[in-house]
């Protein structure tokens, strides 16, 4: 009886860990999504639907939603294509390569914080390295962060730089089990690189470019800390993210409801797309075999 209970008793404290911090908080945010809260008063009335109905018609969501599908749209091809070609020079295994691939690499364990604050001052009007260059070259400054129109192309390049070297190390990683033999084949044939690249490589990565691309777009729907250092969803609202949006709802002008009801749409959101790519990807691999 105790040998068919140790693999239990194994997991269960993860288990728990998840339930606590996972499955419970899922459960209360539906709960909350559904009555009026502030925090401070100990009533928690039943609304209804009525947090779901305001948010759906208020333009501040759909201009988030908006937002953010263009900065996942923008940031996610430019990701996985930058990703697959750097990690296409950096597969071979030898100590150039290996010192590039912990650089690379280190920007995804650095606090994200650090990484907002330090690049609000490499683009900062004023004083920032990169209008101190222009003005170098004779250029004028530009307000990087304060334009609409260039702020979110501003959050693509950091953001960029800071998950690039995750999705190169993954992409070596399905390199190298590629079968060295058919490089070989390749280049007996005398194709060039590009060629190679475009009919040997990318094809045989095909998997881990889907999953890459499963959490690169969930990543990119759940942008929150680089947005908040770096430019506070403004100017104008041009870099007003999903959850920038649900927290100010719920942590700055405390209504819990209303937030609440936010994350419920963002998770059924995030599971709509997982499930939609899920779909696609398993008419392709069925395709393909």
């Amino acid at each position: 009886m105790f040998r068919k209970l140790t693999p239990y008793l194994f997991v269960a404290p993860l288990m728990l860990f998840i339930a606590v911090f996972t499955y419970i908080p899922i459960i209360m945010s539906l709960d909350l999504s559904f009555r009026q809260w502030n925090f401070l008063s100990p009533d928690m009335p039943f609304v209804g639907l009525r947090n779901y109905e305001q948010l759906l018609s208020s333009s501040e969501l759909w201009n988030s939603l908006r937002v953010t599908a263009l900065f996942t749209i923008l940031s996610v091809p430019l990701r996985l294509g930058l990703a697959v070609v750097i990690a296409s020079f950096l597969a071979r295994e030898n100590v150039s390569s290996r010192l590039l691939r912990g650089a690379l690499f280190l920007p995804s364990v650095t606090s994200t914080v650090s990484i907002g604050v330090v690049f609000s001052w490499v683009f900062a009007t004023d004083y920032g390295m990169v209008n101190a260059l222009l003005v170098k070259i004779g250029l004028g400054r530009v307000q990087w962060l304060q334009e609409p129109h260039l702020a979110l192309w501003v959050l693509i390049f950091v953001n960029t730089w800071k998950q690039l070297g995750y999705d190169v190390v993954i992409y070596i990683a399905g390199l190298q089990a590629i079968p060295r033999e058919l490089y070989d084949a390749a280049a007996i044939d005398g194709g060039k690189w590009l060629r190679v690249f475009r009919r040997v490589t990318l094809p045989l990565v095909m998997p881990t470019t889907y999953f890459l691309l499963v959490i690169s777009v969930i990543e990119a729907f759940q942008v929150f800390t680089i947005v908040d250092v770096m430019t506070h969803g403004g100017p104008a609202g041009s870099t007003d993210m999903l959850v920038n949006l649900l927290y100010e709802i719920g942590f700055v002008l405390f209504d819990i409801g209303r937030g609440s009801a936010l994350a419920v749409l963002l998770f059924i959101l995030l599971i709509a797309l997982a499930l939609l790519k899920s779909r696609i990807i398993g008419r392709r691999v069925h395709y393909e075999a």
